[in-house]
């Protein structure tokens, strides 16, 4: 099996990386960053961010695991006092696999068939770079709604402990396929209207989120920021792709949820 790791990059990381890196090694495990079968997380949700998006093609070859070196990572499994038994793991059990859905969103230009296409673990963000975000809510290809505010959050189940949360949206287990569409501060008065409460779209529907005036886009991919211009549509759904993670012992997800949030 080959494997890679992925450092948060302060001391304590890179010394957990060097040490798991040595100790797969002496199990005669391959270190390739190129196409790992299994990639070593060391750092928080964060560097799990990095790490996924540096192997977004590799999705259907690679799983995740992680070690959270700083608070309780929610994609962490790992704890540094247990790198021991995970090397040991990693070199002489088979893993189950858990997969979790992501979200695919796609942006088309003005320009004739112009178009990119984004993959997020957590979640996708839509905001204006010139005062409030207006734009239309299309779902199924029927509007749904204008919305006028500081902006909109499209996030996945696993995502959904995150951003959306603090926008009071649900939270919503990973089994489920779905996206969920949070606002951000919406303004409602005679001309604008919003339903004021965040959707959750199954599998088989999509949201197209349409621009009402011609504005600079604020658009983020979990921790990636990146402007565009020139926006006719963005398209958010559930993805053909998911995030495959490597689990060695049962860590259900609520209660996951409980040790991240309650305690």
């Amino acid at each position: 099996m080959k494997f890679a790791i992925q450092s948060k990059g302060d001391d304590t990381s890179n010394e957990l990386k060097d040490q798991i890196k040595s100790h797969l090694r002496g199990f005669e495990l391959a270190y390739d960053e190129e196409e790992p079968d299994i990639v070593i997380s060391v750092g928080g949700d964060g560097t799990l961010l990095h790490a996924f998006h540096r192997y977004v093609d590799r999705l259907s070859q690679t799983a995740f695991v992680g070690v959270h070196t700083g608070h309780l990572g929610f994609y962490a499994d790992w704890t540094p006092d247990e790198v021991e038994k995970l090397v040991i793991h990693l070199a002489k059990t088979p893993f189950q696999v858990v997969e979790y859905p992501l979200l695919e969103v796609t942006i088309r230009f003005n320009s004739e068939g112009l178009e990119k296409r984004y993959l997020a673990l957590n979640e996708c963000t839509v905001k204006s770079m010139e005062g409030s975000l207006v734009i239309d809510v299309i779902i199924k290809g029927e509007k749904f709604e204008t919305f006028r505010g500081d902006g909109l959050c499209i996030s996945t189940p696993s995502g959904s402990t995150a951003y959306n949360k603090a926008l009071a949206g649900a939270i919503i287990h990973p089994s489920l396929p779905s996206i969920q569409l949070a606002e951000m501060a919406s303004i409602n008065n005679r001309v604008f209207r919003t339903v004021g409460s965040p959707l959750v779209l199954p599998q088989h529907h999509t949201c197209n989120l349409r621009p009402v005036n011609d504005v600079n886009f604020d658009i983020s991919i979990d921790h990636l920021f990146l402007v565009h211009k020139d926006v006719k549509s963005i398209q958010c759904r559930v993805a053909d792709e998911r995030v495959r993670f490597a689990r060695f012992r049962p860590f259900p997800f609520w209660k996951r949820v409980k040790d991240s949030f309650i305690g």
